[in-house]
């Protein structure tokens, strides 16, 4: 066996692994010297220091005897199969001590090392590249260095020394959070470490000064005084330099505060005009902003992050600053640069410079960037014979002009990047406000913009709104009305002002009236159009719409046929039916004008009102049979994927192949059942969606299809309640198609459900018919499944005997077609119905031949059901080591698959063999765990673990 195939951690508790499979450590004193062996990283540990660390100074005479058998303990387990005596090539004698080798990954203390050394070697040059780094190698601690060892043990050198590794770890990382603007990110651990070393000087100060860099400056200040009288208390001295000086920082305005380089009124100095044309030395002072909104509402949380940076520009005597607002049409974002602009205008005393560049015209008028720039020139008081012609030159001129000047500079509605960067100040001092529907990724990326995108408001600033502009006593005399108006529109800040300015000019119109013509108009917003277009909602969204492309365009109204939450680009390649390559740069359209946004990486979704604009479109401009197409190779698209995360979750079930894809549709590829499953869980709410909806739209059979097709992953997940409403569907569409070999199968997959959920006397009528049509049928898979589930229900029924026989039926049929996949399953049954039954060395044989043909096959899901059995056959034979190495090897397995039923249930048989071998601690504990996930999933059986836990006298019941 080769070294990397055995890997250790020491950062928390010490454990060890062969591949999937956690090692049994041993005893108590076996467990310390494996960890004394992982704190030295592969260096050799001398005896005398092995002697000290397992015995202190009072070892017996046996010492390096006993050292020597566990050393050859260490080696078996380690490389099994080793000759008696034989060295082996992991544990090493070396140096007079031993050495046990470990490289590259296979030691989590060796990662964490080597990714702390690449954090200080870069932190000088890219301090958020450093934090990275550091981040990444704190991440690999869960707990102190070898917990659950004896604290004599742990404050031996050799373990201190570790500890203290991490505490400087994270001093190196907060001090690059700090330089990288970054505080918030270190304060978790810094708190932890501070609360674990109270009296650490250099650990509290780097706290004080992350909690003042995040703009806690009341509890900074709170820490040092806590520590400080806390050193006077306990060690009779005060606070340190480095102590002092974080408090010091922090009263004169926090990290990186200005020093001499600010005046007195604490402004930069003025840069130095060089290319300022001679004959106009003296400017006028432009104050070109638009008026202010009265009624402007909302926005708090925003605001005050543009103030911040506000206030950086006129501290900052080096920095450009350009914030970038971006958002879909009537976010408010004219609204916002506006207010903004107003609330810091007294900060640029040499004047404010608006334009609107009319990038989204509805009669195409686009202000080009000339004419913008010498506009501003204008209004710098520069006469026009000293303008020069193009547009490049006179952009040269404006930069010179505002060279040394502190001016705000407001660019609304701009089409993208490239139409306001003529129109950027050249010089520190200013601060540029850009408004746009594009996202501006290329003022971020090239000019270091702060990107701010705009929400829609949530109900509470939607109901402000409307207050501010009807009055509270009219919106608090109606609120439901007020909050269906509030949904009804969006939250879009324009949306709402038209439905207020229509309210308004009917005070007497009750909000309950308003709020049902809009909802009348099903979303249409056909209620609110108006002859003036600059209010009319569906002129805005029309707006946007026609800046893009035809094919975005298209893509656009067929998005409106997705029934989810949320989509992806391999779904948006489906509706269009054009390859994921094409389709990426249409979604990148849609995106960048905020028809669609992206919430998470890779997920898009758009607001309900523009869904309905898109699919009033579809209706206008897409056949019946257009759109049917679209629909099919969406819901194929999913039914396909489905499919193939089904056979790499279950390889022994026997889903119904689907049809061929139809043209243009590609399903995602899924490489093993990790990718399968995370592309469930993100898909799970569509896929819901998707069902009801094929099932709604007339696809009785792919309703069926994809329903079952999602039986393994509810089984791993627990989503029973979803599964019991999924396979009532598959069952009517099964029956409306009226094929008994469907209806046998949909009987099938609603009673298991109804089984998981307790609801037996559903569930088995519905097995039975199922069993009775298949063999009918002569279907023997039909058949052989069925029988498998009619085991479990006997089972939960108390019949024994019939789970056992029902099983045996299984591993007839299935042995009988060549099924080696469901074999392996069902031998495992068997083995756990003779385990149940007593019978606990028969069960063990059946279980092994189990493993052995599911590790041959891969499946993981059934290994760890299979070591499930195998620890509860030995967990009755009264062998509880050996019961409790393979629970913890099925745990494994099952908390790397996500599946908290089976976690559960095997966490609830560990307390049972913890409570068998007197250790009510650790039986509590497991039972705890299995409750509270148990309860998590709703599920019927957190009663009877739940027992465990209160039974007489408050004495654990495993009866």
């Amino acid at each position: 066996m080769s070294p990397e195939s055995v890997r250790f951690a020491v950062l928390g508790p010490v454990r060890v692994r062969r591949g999937d499979t956690e090692l049994e450590q041993g005893a108590p004193q076996e467990r310390a010297f494996l960890a004394l062996l992982l704190v030295r990283a592969g260096q050799p540990v001398s005896m005398d220091e092995i002697v000290d660390t397992l015995w202190g100074a009072d070892p017996p005479p046996s010492a390096v005897n006993v050292v020597r058998r566990h050393v050859g303990s260490l080696r078996r387990l380690l490389e099994p199969g080793l000759p008696a005596r034989a060295e082996g090539r992991l544990l090493l004698r070396d140096a007079g001590g031993y050495r046990l080798l470990t490289e590259g990954d296979s030691l989590d203390l060796i990662r964490f090392r080597a990714l702390r050394d690449a954090g200080r070697r870069t932190a000088p040059e890219s301090p958020a590249h450093a934090l990275g780094l550091l981040g990444e190698a704190l991440s690999l601690w869960r707990g102190p260095v070898a917990a659950g060892l004896p604290a004599h043990t742990r404050t031996r050198p050799a373990f201190a020394a570790v500890d203290r590794e991490r505490l400087a770890a994270v001093r190196e990382a907060a001090d690059a959070a700090l330089r990288a603007g970054r505080p918030g990110t270190v304060l978790p651990e810094l708190r932890r470490a501070a609360a674990e070393h109270p009296l650490d000087e250099p650990v509290q100060a780097s706290l004080i000064l992350a909690l003042a860099a995040t703009g806690h400056r009341s509890q900074a200040l709170g820490v040092y005084d806590a520590v400080r009288t806390r050193l006077v208390g306990e060690l009779g001295i005060d606070p340190g330099a480095e102590l002092r000086g974080a408090r010091e920082t922090v009263l004169r305005g926090g990290p990186g505060a200005a020093g001499g380089a600010a005046t007195a009124a604490g402004l930069p100095p003025v840069p130095a005009v060089e290319d300022v044309p001679a004959g106009f030395a003296s400017f006028p002072v432009p104050a070109q902003l638009p008026h202010d909104i009265p009624a402007f509402t909302g926005r708090g949380g925003e605001i005050d992050e543009m103030l911040a940076l506000s206030c950086g520009t006129v501290r900052t005597a080096n920095t450009v600053v350009i914030s970038a607002i971006g958002g879909m049409a009537g976010v408010g974002k004219t609204a916002l640069a506006v207010h903004w602009a107003h609330r810091v205008a007294d900060r640029f005393p040499d004047g404010q410079l608006y334009v609107n560049l009319r990038g989204y015209d509805p009669c195409g008028a686009v202000m080009e960037a000339g004419e913008a720039v010498r506009g501003f020139l204008d209004a710098l008081g520069v006469p026009p014979d000293r303008i020069p012609h193009g547009v490049d030159a006179q952009a040269a001129l404006y930069r010179s002009v505002l060279a040394g000047r502190r001016i705000l500079v407001v660019l609304d509605n701009a089409r993208d990047s490239d139409h306001v960067r003529p129109l950027l100040p050249g010089a520190p001092g200013c601060l540029t406000i850009v408004t746009s529907r594009d996202a501006l990724s290329g003022l971020v990326a090239a000019h270091g913009a702060h990107a701010l995108t705009l929400r829609p408001f949530d109900t509470a600033q939607a109901r402000d709104l409307l207050v501010r502009r009807l009055g509270a006593a009219r919106v608090d005399a109606e609120p439901r009305a007020a909050d269906e108006i509030a949904g009804l529109c969006a939250g879009l800040p324009l949306a709402l002002a038209c439905v207020a300015a229509r309210a308004a000019a009917h005070p007497h119109f009750p909000l309950a009236a308003v709020a049902a013509e809009l909802r009348e108009a099903h979303g249409s917003l056909d209620a609110f159009a108006r002859s003036d277009a600059t209010v009319d909602v569906g002129t805005v969204f029309s707006w946007s719409s026609r800046q893009i492309s035809d094919e975005a365009a298209r893509l656009f109204r067929l998005l409106a046929l997705h029934p989810g939450p949320d989509f992806t680009l391999p779904a948006a390649a489906a509706l269009t039916g054009l390859p994921p390559r094409r389709t990426r740069p249409l979604l990148a359209e849609l995106t960048g004008l905020h028809l669609v946004t992206e919430h998470s990486p890779g997920r898009y979704a758009f607001h309900d009102l523009l869904r309905a604009h898109a699919g009033e479109l579809l209706e206008e401009r897409h056949t019946d049979a257009e759109r049917q197409d679209a629909r099919h190779r969406l819901y194929h698209h999913y039914l396909h994927t489905a499919h193939a995360a089904d056979l790499l979750l279950a390889p022994h079930a026997d889903p119904p192949p689907p049809p061929p894809a139809p043209e243009g549709v590609r399903p995602e590829p899924l490489a093993d059942d990790d990718r399968a499953l995370a592309w469930l869980t993100a898909e799970h709410a569509v896929l819901l969606a998707v069902v009801d909806t094929a099932a709604a739209t007339g696809q009785e059979r792919l309703t069926c299809q994809l329903a079952w097709s999602l039986e393994p992953f509810f089984d791993r997940r627990g989503h029973w309640h979803d599964a019991l409403t999924v396979q009532r569907t598959a069952l009517d569409a099964a029956r409306r198609l009226a094929e008994p070999a469907l209806e046998a199968r949909g009987l099938r997959g609603l009673g298991r459900i109804e089984g998981r959920l307790g609801l037996h006397h559903l569930s088995l009528p519905r097995l039975e018919k199922a069993l009775e049509l298949f063999g009918r049928l002569g279907d023997d898979t039909g058949r052989a499944h069925t029988h498998r589930s009619l085991g479990w229900e006997s089972e939960q029924r108390g019949d024994l005997p019939g789970a056992l026989r029902h099983n045996q039926l299984a591993l007839a049929l299935f042995r009988a077609l060549g099924d080696r996949a469901a074999q392996a399953g069902v031998l495992n049954s068997v083995g756990w119905y003779h385990a149940l039954l007593g019978d606990h060395r028969q069960a063990l044989t059946h279980c092994f031949e189990a493993l052995t043909m599911l590790q041959d096959l891969g499946d993981r899901y059934g290994q760890a059901a299979t070591w499930d059995s195998i620890g509860y056959a030995h967990q009755h034979l009264g062998r509880h080591p050996q019961a409790l190495l393979a629970y913890r090897n099925a745990l494994t397995l099952v908390r790397a698959l996500g599946a908290p039923y089976t976690e559960a249930d095997i966490l609830a048989r560990v307390g049972d063999t913890h409570h068998a071998m007197g250790d009510e601690d650790s039986a509590r504990a497991a039972w705890t765990d299995a409750l509270r996930l148990l309860r998590a999933l709703d599920h019927p059986d957190a009663g009877r673990v739940g027992a465990r836990l209160s039974g007489p006298d408050g004495q654990a019941d495993v009866c």
